[in-house]
């Protein structure tokens, strides 16, 4: 399997563990909220919003096209940060961080 192919899977693992904790229910940002410059497009979207309609889309794109992945990424911390600071159970957040912290894994290793 390639790392295209595992991304592929893993992108599709986060998602099924965003539904799972409730976390994909989320409204979809306008066209404005999309242009954001900040990290994580703070200032725009909640973190929920970012991985759903940002990080997943993104990185899915360049799986399914074979293309280049980026050189770094480092998005469980702040995912760990901010689920710290929600309401939702140890073993989802658990769950969660681990999932993007595969996604990151996968990223990197090219």
């Amino acid at each position: 399997m390639t790392v295209h192919q595992q991304l592929s899977q893993a992108l599709d693992e986060l998602e099924e563990t965003l539904r799972a904790s409730h976390l994909w229910q989320v409204e979809t940002p306008d066209q404005e909220a999309m242009l954001s410059q900040q990290p994580f497009c703070v200032d725009t979207m909640s973190l929920p919003q970012w991985l759903r309609f940002v990080f997943i889309q993104r990185l899915q794109a360049l799986a399914d096209a074979g293309e280049a992945m980026p050189a770094k990424c480092e998005v469980a911390p702040a995912v760990a940060v901010y689920l710290q600071q929600e309401k939702l159970g140890s073993s989802d957040q658990q769950r969660v961080v681990k999932a993007v912290e595969r996604v990151d894994y996968l990223v990197t290793q090219n």
